[in-house]
This record gives structure tokens, sequence and C-alpha cells, in this order.
């Protein structure tokens, strides 16, 4: 029995040790499949094209060279005054006639008129002849001149020009239909994407570079709309004016500066982006003028301490400092210390997307806009109008209050309340209440944030201030919130104001 028992044990065995193997092979699928999963995947780059050669010369007979001439009246020139019968005499007039620059014997002389000549890049976005290029190209030139990549020449006539984006737009006339390239998605870049431009750099006419993109939405403090796509293609004096390509052959930026400082390229280069090119040129081509969106606003960036007191969560919108009197914005129900969070449904993630936004949009429109005011979001309906006609106005709404002449300490400032004394001694305007800043001391915050003696408080966290008793109290309360900053609005002797973040910790 024992025997029996003995010789089934390892056939019981063998069949019990079975589905351990399975399990233990299932297990190790698993982990098997778990630890592939967990390992990332390499992201695989799309490799470089062989060549460029297809698509640059399915583009070049679109691209060409600019040649823009302005007259110059040369000032009239006046020679020495010397003594008659100086040896020196005759050389002077020779050597002043020979410049063209004054008659003889001291005598001022009308000069001749010299030409300033300059040479740019352009391409063809219509058959019918509409080329575009940069405005700082053709200036305030007088003869203008197309030249194609054949060599044909014509002349050319100024459809419209905008110095803000620097772009202009011209017309040819032709006898033909002439190549045309049409405009991208340039939203769409992301850097490391391939880029490819041709130009007439140093006036070599057709010069094709290609590189990558490097960055997107650069500001390099050249407008008010600066937004552009920064590129290491090779891009040097005379690719002004002319494309930046996508791979697909589209004009997806316009070439406009480069950063260098030797004149040649050093591989930063910067072109206007199509998103931002293309409305300019429809309205261009439409009116031979832009006519810009308006909301009659002065705004400024939402920092961290700024957001913190305005309770946004986070840095994000565009805070109104002032609004015009005039504007649109005022009769609408919006505020200064509103931040604007969307326009017209599109997002404004700092101050500088606002301007790009409001000018993109059509003159007359009915928008929304959504704003954070005391931490509560609402929307305000405003009817946009034309900034072209406005620009020369900018009288900002002034909060008036009528403050007493106490002197008081806080945040690193000594404060007095409004007399006629401080009116003098800071040249205030008379229309200017609030709470005058006399002493800042330079150790604090405050100096940090460079606010100045002289400057007045306005608002502390978005309510009037008339005393510097009101300062202090409404800093009390937000320490007693749990508060990290005050928001400040504080005006100059000229009435500007702006938002000021204080630390109160």
């Amino acid at each position: 029995m024992n025997t029996a028992m003995n010789a089934l044990e390892p056939s019981k065995t063998a069949l019990s040790r079975r589905p351990l193997r399975r399990l233990a092979a299932s297990c190790f699928a698993v982990f098997a499949i778990v630890a592939t999963a967990a390992v990332p995947l390499p992201v695989l780059a799309r490799s470089a094209p062989e060549s460029f050669a297809d698509l640059a010369a399915e583009v070049t007979p679109a691209v060409v060279n600019i040649s823009a001439s302005t007259t110059v009246e040369a000032r009239n020139r006046t020679l020495p005054q010397l003594p008659p019968g100086t040896p020196f005499e005759d050389l002077f007039e020779e050597f002043f006639n020979r410049r063209g620059q004054g008659g003889g014997g001291g005598d001022s002389a009308p000069s001749r008129p010299r030409s300033s000549n300059s040479l740019g890049s352009g391409f063809v976005i219509d058959p019918s002849g509409i080329v575009v290029t940069n405005n700082h190209v053709i200036g305030d030139a007088n003869d203008i001149s197309v030249i194609f990549p054949d060599g044909t020449r014509l002349k050319a006539e100024i459809v419209g020009k905008d110095s803000k984006v620097d772009l202009a737009v011209l017309k040819v006339k032709s006898d033909k239909p002439l190549k045309a390239v049409k405009f991208g998605d340039s939203e769409s870049l992301r850097p490391g994407d391939w880029v490819m431009a041709i130009g007439n750099p140093f006036g070599l006419g057709g010069s094709v570079t290609a590189g990558i993109v490097s960055a997107r939405g650069r500001n390099i403090e050249s407008g008010p709309y600066d937004n552009y796509i920064q590129t290491d293609a090779a891009i040097n004096k005379g690719n002004s004016g002319g494309p930046l390509f996508n791979m697909n052959g589209e004009v997806i930026g316009i070439n406009t500066a480069i950063l260098s400082p030797t004149g040649g390229s050093v591989g930063i280069g910067f072109a206007v982006p199509a998103s931002t090119a293309v409305p300019v040129i429809d309205q261009l081509r439409q009116f031979g003028e832009t006519r810009r969106g308006w909301l009659g606003v002065r705004i400024q960036n939402v920092d961290d301490a700024t957001a913190e007191a305005l309770s946004l969560g986070a840095a994000r919108g565009a805070l109104i400092a002032g609004i015009d009197d005039k504007g649109p914005a005022k009769p609408a129900g919006l505020e200064v210390g509103d931040v604007i969070v969307r326009f017209d449904g599109k997002e404004v993630k700092d101050s500088r997307d606002l301007p790009r936004i409001v000018a993109s949009t059509p003159v007359g429109k009915a928008v929304d806009v959504a704003i954070v005011r005391k931490g509560q979001e609402m929307t305000k309906q405003v009817t946009l109008g034309r900034l072209e006609d406005t620009e020369k106005q900018a009288s900002l709404q002034q909060p008036s209050t009528e403050p007493p002449t106490a002197t008081r300490q806080a945040l690193g400032l000594n404060m007095s309340g409004m007399t006629d004394e401080l009116r003098r001694r800071f040249s205030l305007k008379d229309d200017l209440k609030g709470v005058v800043i006399t002493r800042v001391d330079p150790n604090s915050n405050a100096s940090d944030k460079r606010i100045q003696a002289g400057e007045v408080i306005v608002e502390v966290n978005q309510e009037p201030v008339t005393s510097p008793a009101d300062v202090t109290k409404k800093i009390d309360d937000l320490k007693a919130q749990g508060r990290k900053s005050a928001l400040l609005l504080v005006a100059n002797a000229q009435g500007e104001v702006r938002f000021v973040a204080l630390s109160i910790e």
C-alpha cells in the first residue's frame, strides 16, 4: 500500500506542478509586459530632408528682390570764410563743388539732390501682382522696383503699409499671371520644425537657406504686437521682407530682423508670423490702411504677487491700469483693477496677448470680454472702436476722494494726506487725489518695486483710500485675512497710474 502510494506520489507531484509552472509563466509574461510598458518609448525625430532643392525650385519664382530709391534733398553747405587771395581758396572751392556742397568765396549754394537706395526681399501672394515686403524696406521711397528671378523688372506702387507690424503691400502690373505663394498655419509650428528662407541678402537674389524654428512668441521690443518666430535659418541684411516657408511650401513667416553683433547672421533671426501678418495684409489690400480694433484701456502684466492680491489663483490675463474716458471700455462697465482673461473667446495669457487680439478684431464688432473682478469672474460686452481714430487720446479716469492730512508709516513708506504744500513740492496735478508718499525706505519691497517719493496711493486692493489711516487699516485687514500681499494703485505726478503688489508678511 505504501508502495502504491509512493508510486503515485511522483505522478501526483508532476500533475500538481503543471499549474504552478503555468502560473509562473503567466506571471513572468505579465511582469514582462508591465516592465516593458514602464520603459519610455523613444521619440523618433523626423529626419531632415535629403534636399530642399525641389521645394526651393517650386517657390523661388514667387520670391522677388525689392529696390527702393528715395530722393534726399541735401542741405546747403557753406565754404569756410577764407581771406581773398588765399592759396587754399581754389582748393576748397574745387573740393566742395566736386561733392556738390556749395559755391566759392564762402557763399552758400544749393546742393544737388542725392538718391538713397535700399535693397530687400518680397514675395508674390496673388497672380495679379500683389507683393508683400517689410515697411522698413520701402520706407518713404518715391521709386520702387520689383525684380523677378528671371530678371524682369517692374515698377511697383504702394497699396498700403503699416509701421507697427513692419509690413507693406505693393502692386505691380504684369502682362501675364505671376507665380504666387500661399500663407500657411503659423500657429501649428513647433520649436524644432524645419523651415526654409529665400531672399536677397547683400543683393544676392534667390539665396536659399534652411534651419529650424528655434522658438515662438518672441518679444524683441520692436513694437506693441511683437510675437516673432525665431529661427536659425541664415538671415542677413537684404533678407528683410522675404518669406519663411514650412516644408509644404507655405509662407508661415515674413523675415524681418536679426540679432547680430556683427551685422551678419549668427543664427538668430526673427520673422513676423503669418497669423499676425495676414489680417494686416488683408486690411491694407482692402482699405489701403489698417483698421485695428480699439478697447480704450491701459494694461499691465500680472505677476505672482499681483495674482495673489487679486485672488486670481495664478498669474494670468491683462490687468487694467487705466481707462480712456472716451473709449469703448468705459460705457461697457470695465473698471480699473479688472483682469481681462478672455477676449472674444480667445484666452488672454498675459498682457502681451491682449493688444494683438484686440487689434485683429473688426472695428464695430460687439465682443464678450471675460474679466475677474475682486476674485469673481464675469462677462462684459464691448463694441470696439478704431485705434487709428483715437491714438492721440489718452485721458485716463482717476478716482476722486477727499483726503485728510495725517502722517503714517507702512510697508516701508512714509505717507501723508494731500496738502497744497505737497502738491507744490511734488508738482502734483490739481485733480490728483489720494495719499502722498513722502519717503521710501531704500531697503523695502516698495523700493524694489520702484515706488518713489512724490507718488500717490489711490487705492489699496481696489478700494479708494483718502488718508494714511485708510492705507494702514486696509493692510491690517489683509493681514488678518491671511493675505501675503497688498495691491496698491499708484499714480505719478502726471496722473498716470499703475498697480504694484507689495509684500505684507
